[in-house]
This record gives structure tokens, C-alpha cells and sequence, in this order.
């Protein structure tokens, strides 16, 4: 019978890290010792878009069936609009310098070139986000405390 050299894992350190993991903000925890590499990763929640408007009750007489909205590809996916503001980097966003403090922007809010827009902890390093561009905010796509990862949209200027 042949013997591999290859390490084996103890469940009780797979388990250990995936309770570090899920403790906290972290998505993804990667060990190595030797040629044992051990990598945990998190998925983030998926979130569900909800509906932009409230459904009213039918009428008594139904009015004629109003056009169907039109879906941008901006809208359907904020990624690809082209004044979307993505994460530089993985970490935890929040919208204002200390909790409780107002945010730094708002819906609406015109920014300059350089404005912080939000912080993302990275590391336990607060990181500014400083806006790309001058213009208006029109969608802010986080909430506070939100995990976020590379490339994740984070808001939209128009």
C-alpha cells in the first residue's frame, strides 16, 4: 500500500476558524501551515431589490392597463451605470464618521471632486471614499455597517 504525504485536516481548526469568520465582519479566512492550506469563505446576503412603489387596491371599474415600466440595464443592475461609485476595496461601509453622527451624504446631495462620500474599514482602518467626480447623489446603494466587497457598487452620481 502506497502512503501520500498529503497533511490531514482537523475538523476541530475548520470549525474553529469558520466560528472566527462568522464572529465577525470578515468574508473570507484563508490558514496555512506547511502544505495544509485551509481557505473559509462567506458569502454575502443576497439582497432583494424592493418594489419603487406601493400597490394600490383595484378600483371598482378597472382603468384601461397602464404601459409597463421600462428597465434600464443601469437600473436592473447598478454595476453598469455609468456614474456608479464602486468599493476600492473589501471591508464594512458606514455612511457617517461615528455612529450616530449625521452621514456624510444624502439622496440628492450635490458633492465636489474629493468629498468624503463614506468610510469603508478595511483592517481596522478607516478609508475615506472621496467622490470621483462632481454632481449630484441619486442612489445610495449601502446602508450603514454594511460588508462590502471589491468592486461592489456603492452609490450612483449623476
Amino acid at each position: 500500500m502506497m502512503k501520500t504525504n498529503k497533511p490531514e485536516i482537523d475538523p476541530a481548526l475548520v470549525r474553529e476558524i469558520a466560528n472566527l469568520l462568522s464572529e465577525s465582519d470578515l468574508t473570507e479566512i484563508e490558514v496555512q501551515r506547511e502544505d495544509l492550506r485551509i481557505r473559509v469563505v462567506r458569502q454575502p446576503p443576497t439582497l432583494v431589490a424592493a418594489a419603487p412603489y406601493a400597490v394600490a387596491a383595484a378600483p371598482a371599474t378597472a382603468p384601461a392597463a397602464a404601459p409597463a415600466p421600462v428597465v434600464t440595464a443601469e437600473a436592473a443592475d447598478p454595476a453598469k451605470h455609468p456614474g456608479v461609485v464602486p468599493s476600492p476595496m473589501v471591508g464594512t461601509a458606514y455612511l457617517g464618521p461615528d455612529p450616530g453622527a449625521r452621514p456624510f451624504i444624502e439622496v440628492g446631495a450635490v458633492v465636489k471632486e474629493g468629498q468624503t462620500l463614506l468610510i469603508v474599514e478595511a483592517m481596522k482602518t478607516m478609508n475615506a471614499i472621496p467622490a470621483p467626480r462632481a454632481g449630484t447623489v441619486t442612489r445610495i446603494l449601502v446602508t450603514n455597517a454594511q460588508p462590502v466587497e471589491y468592486g461592489e457598487p456603492l452609490l450612483i452620481i449623476e
